[in-house]
């Protein structure tokens, strides 16, 4: 049982584990396995990812976001503040902790004003917003992160390609939200909502510091001493609870795609398809295999990076496995409604469709 409880948690770490597995049986270990890692995404996720930690310790965004909601008046306007929170905390503090963090707030926003019955649609809009919101900035989205460094992106460059995209989610998902109904609500202030004022400060010039480090202001290696020393003097806590099994996915994915560059057949293969329709084969392939370890699979392939960005960008919506948010979306929704996870898995598939189509076409086609 415990065996089995850690697939179900850790699932794509263990897809990740079996295929480098399988490829590191077809191409031994050897002194090329090396210069698989991007070395500089790694420590620039590692270091991000403690700050982001150390934020919530101090419960920074729960208590941003609960002014916000306050400030709200009904239910399409609460929801708008939902959505527009979690997209603004996905450019900032990448899709996934934006959902562990935001995710909550909408279930006790909608528990408490008694409109459980929309629960589903909220929370698949905040997943689509953090997997959407997050294609803006190069720490927003993992894949973001690795095919920045990785293609060397110029900043101004990345900002020009994903902003249309983006400019379009927004739209999109602001038109979703109005079409809830205008319903009268009211949240109740949080007594134990403080914060201490040192902590707040020391923790907001380390995200500070470690953006500038993800925008090469400032040596990655630097973030990498620098960053964990000072959490381990003041919030020890804050680098256990680093997502280590996102750091291993990317790490094991690296082993894959190296080998699968090595083996001569399929290097052909995806090279010629890649060659025909960058965008495309890239956002099917998030629908297969997700878009962290298809941006790395695909990056070695192809130089087309602007159509490799868009696509596993896109290719986020879609599938439950197009994205590692979209996975942690309904694990919290299974455990706080299990009662409605059909309702959850085809209202789901029916609105991932609908942007992943209008996003595709507008991609390829108008942007």
């Amino acid at each position: 049982m415990t065996v089995l409880h850690f697939i179900k948690k850790n699932t794509v770490l263990c897809v990740a584990a079996l295929a480098a597995l399988i490829t590191g049986i077809i191409i031994p270990p050897d002194a090329t396995y090396l210069t698989y890692f991007d070395w500089r995404t790694l420590a620039t996720l590692f270091i991000t990812l403690a700050v982001v930690c150390a934020l919530r310790n101090i419960r920074f965004f729960a208590i941003l976001a609960r002014k916000i909601v306050q400030a709200t008046g009904n239910l399409r306007i609460l929801v708008l503040a939902l959505v527009y929170i979690t997209f603004l905390g996905s450019m900032l503090i990448a899709n996934d902790m934006a959902l562990i963090t935001f995710l909550p707030l909408g279930y006790f926003a909608l528990s408490v004003s008694k409109n459980e019955k929309h629960m589903a649609y909220v929370f698949i809009l905040q997943n689509i917003s953090a997997n959407l919101g997050g294609m803006l900035t190069p720490f927003g989205n993992p894949q973001n992160l690795y095919l920045y460094s990785y293609f060397n992106i110029p900043t101004g460059e990345f900002t020009t390609i994903m902003l249309p995209p983006f400019l379009l989610a927004v739209a999109m998902l602001s038109v979703a939200c109005l079409l809830l109904p205008v319903t009268p609500l009211q949240v109740k202030d949080d007594l134990n909502a403080k914060m201490v004022p040192w902590r707040t400060v020391l923790y907001l010039v380390l995200f500070a510091f470690s953006i500038f480090i993800v925008f090469r202001i400032v040596p990655f290696w630097v973030g990498l001493i620098l960053i964990p020393a000072v959490l381990l003097f003041v919030d020890r806590e804050a680098l256990r609870m680093v997502d280590y099994g996102l750091l291993g996915t990317f790490f094991l994915f690296f082993i894959f795609a190296g080998n699968m560059a090595r083996i001569p057949a399929v290097n052909t293969l995806v090279s010629n398809l890649l060659s025909k329709d960058t965008l495309l084969i890239s956002v099917c392939s998030c629908q297969f295999i997700s878009n962290v370890p298809s941006a790395i699979l695909l990056s070695r392939f192809t130089q087309n990076y602007r159509e490799l960005l868009l696509g596993v960008n896109i290719g986020g919506t879609g599938t439950l496995v197009a994205s590692l948010a979209s996975l942690i979306t309904f694990s919290e929704y299974r455990l706080l409604q299990p009662e409605g996870i059909k309702r959850y898995l085809s209202l789901f598939c029916l609105l991932n469709a609908v942007f992943l189509a209008v996003l595709t076409l507008a991609a390829k086609f108008i942007l």
